[in-house]
């Protein structure tokens, strides 16, 4: 199925949209292959914003089904239809649990999107590929310097989950971890992730991105952005 992201092999590659990256790795822990299309949301093309009229990415296109758009909605599209209804994957059966996992996966895709993941991988890359009119340019000092003071608070909060906890969610592996995740490998490829502020927080990241779902993550490679030292060092 084709899923419209932030990557593709045919044009400059963008491989860094954090929320592209957290349905990656679910389609990739339930082992659903997927062909990455690029998508460059800023362009506005007709085409997409007919898949999308909010012009945004991710968005998951099966032969013969609706386009689903946004990591959420796909997430939870994928758990409806990939699973038995009474199974356990990555989002658990019973309810409250269910709340608890939702609560996190939103804490990343979009309180720590908004705060940190987003501003960094924007200012950094996507406004490389950008015209002056589509808000292209050099990137702004402040909204870095935001993004780096903001990720030392979230780190703090992940350190204490994982503290308390197998993993964030609970006992098991679960959609939490994988947005989580999703996030800080981009942040991470740009080196721009505090590792020192929070051991736990650290060694949980280190075990996320051992499962074979994260290699073709750490595959991931930017022209003219090389990734940081421990990127791809499972061991850091």
């Amino acid at each position: 199925m084709p899923f419209y992201s932030a990557t593709d092999s045919r044009r400059s590659r963008l491989p860094l949209c954090p929320l592209s990256r957290y349905v990656r790795l679910i389609l990739a822990e339930y082992g659903i292959p997927v062909r990455l299309v690029e998508e460059r949301p800023w362009e506005r093309r007709e085409e997409f914003m007919l898949l999308n009229p909010a012009g945004e990415i991710p968005v998951l296109v099966g032969d013969g089904e609706p386009a689903v758009p946004g990591a959420a909605i796909i997430a939870e599209y994928i758990e409806e239809t990939r699973l038995p209804r009474e199974a356990d994957g990555l989002l658990p059966h019973q309810p409250a649990a269910r709340v608890e996992v939702r609560r996190l996966a939103s804490w990343f895709n979009d309180k720590f999107h908004a705060e940190v993941s987003g501003p960094l991988v924007t200012e950094r890359v996507f406004k490389r590929f950008m015209t002056e009119s589509q808000g292209g340019g050099p990137p702004s000092t402040d909204a870095l310097r935001a993004a780096r003071h903001n990720i030392r608070y979230h780190m703090i909060y992940l350190g204490w989950l994982v503290r308390t906890r197998d993993w964030l969610a609970g006992e098991e592996l679960t959609l939490a971890d994988l947005a989580a995740a999703a996030h800080l490998s981009a942040v991470d490829y740009l080196g721009e992730v505090p590792w020192t502020e929070d051991e736990a927080a650290k060694n949980w990241y280190a075990r996320v991105k051992s499962r074979p779902s994260f290699r073709p993550i750490l595959a991931d490679v930017l022209a003219g952005v090389p990734p940081s030292k421990s990127y791809a060092d499972l061991d850091f």
